[in-house]
C-alpha cells in the first residue's frame, strides 16, 4: 500500500476513534440534583406547587362562606363571664295584682330588710323610702330615689325564678365618687354606671344558679341584665334594654 493511502486509512480509524469516545462520554446520563443534595430543582417544584395550592384554596373558600364574626354581645359575656349568651326564654306572664313583698340581705351592712312596696294597685311611699335607705352608698353612705320599677324587676324575677328566701344585695346606689373609685381599681365597672343614677343593683339568690337568674331577668325585657357567673351575681337595671 503507497505511503499516501496508509496515512487516509490511519486518519479514518482516528476519526471513528474520536466520534466514538465523545458518545461513549456523553451518554452517561448525570445523577439527579435533588440526589447531589444542592437543591436545583427547589424552585422549580415550587413554582409548580403555589397554583396548584392557589387553586385548592379558591375552590375551598368558594364552596363554603366566611364565618360570621362574634356578636359584641357574645364577646363582651366571653370576657366577663367566659360563657356566650343563650337566647332568653319566652316573656313570662306578670302577675299585676298580688301585693310585691321584698326581703333582702344587704352583704356590706349585714342589714336585713322585708316590706311590701307595692299593694292595692300602687307603691307604697313608707315602704320606697326604706328600701332607699337601705340601699343606700355603702362607701359614703348617701341615699338617692331608687326607681320602683327596678324593684318590679327584682320582685317578679324572684317569683319566676321560685324563690322565697331573702335577696342578697352585694351593691345599690353608687354615688359618683364611690364609683369612680370602682371603676379605676375594676375594668367591670363602667363609668357612666346606672347605679349612680339608682336604678341599678347587683343580686344574688342563695341556691339559685346564676344562669338562671340572668335568664328569667332577661325574659322580663325591662332593662339591661349583667352576668356575672365567675362572682356569683346578676346585675339588673332599668336603663336601656341590653345584656353582657
Amino acid at each position: 500500500m503507497s505511503p499516501l493511502m496508509l496515512s487516509f486509512a490511519a486518519g479514518l480509524c482516528l476519526a471513528f476513534a474520536s466520534t466514538g469516545f465523545a458518545q461513549t462520554k456523553h451518554s452517561v446520563p448525570k445523577p439527579p440534583a435533588a440526589l447531589r443534595g444542592n437543591g436545583a430543582e427547589t424552585p422549580a417544584k415550587k413554582v409548580v406547587a403555589k397554583p396548584v395550592a392557589a387553586k385548592a384554596s379558591t375552590a375551598h373558600s368558594a364552596s363554603r362562606p366566611a364565618a360570621k364574626a362574634p356578636a359584641k354581645s357574645q364577646v363582651r359575656a366571653a370576657r366577663y363571664g367566659g360563657f356566650v349568651m343563650a337566647p332568653p326564654p319566652p316573656p313570662p306572664t306578670l302577675d299585676t295584682t298580688s301585693p310585691r313583698t321584698l326581703s333582702l340581705v344587704n352583704v356590706n351592712s349585714g342589714e336585713a330588710l322585708t316590706v311590701t312596696y307595692w299593694s292595692g294597685g300602687t307603691y307604697q311611699r313608707e315602704a320606697l323610702n326604706q328600701l332607699n335607705h337601705f340601699l343606700r352608698d355603702s362607701r359614703e353612705g348617701g341615699e338617692t330615689e331608687m326607681d320602683p320599677l327596678l324593684f318590679d324587676v327584682l320582685w317578679h324575677t324572684q317569683m319566676h325564678v321560685g324563690f322565697s328566701g331573702p335577696v342578697e344585695v352585694l351593691s345599690a346606689f353608687r354615688s359618683p365618687t364611690h364609683n369612680a373609685w370602682l371603676a379605676s381599681v375594676s375594668r367591670g365597672v363602667a363609668s357612666d354606671s346606672q347605679h349612680m343614677n339608682g336604678n341599678a343593683m347587683d343580686i344574688s339568690m342563695p341556691g339559685v344558679p346564676v344562669f338562671k337568674v340572668q335568664q328569667v331577668a332577661r325574659s322580663l325585657n325591662m332593662g339591661g341584665i349583667g352576668f356575672y357567673p365567675r362572682s356569683g351575681f346578676v346585675h339588673i337595671d332599668t336603663g336601656p334594654v341590653r345584656y353582657w
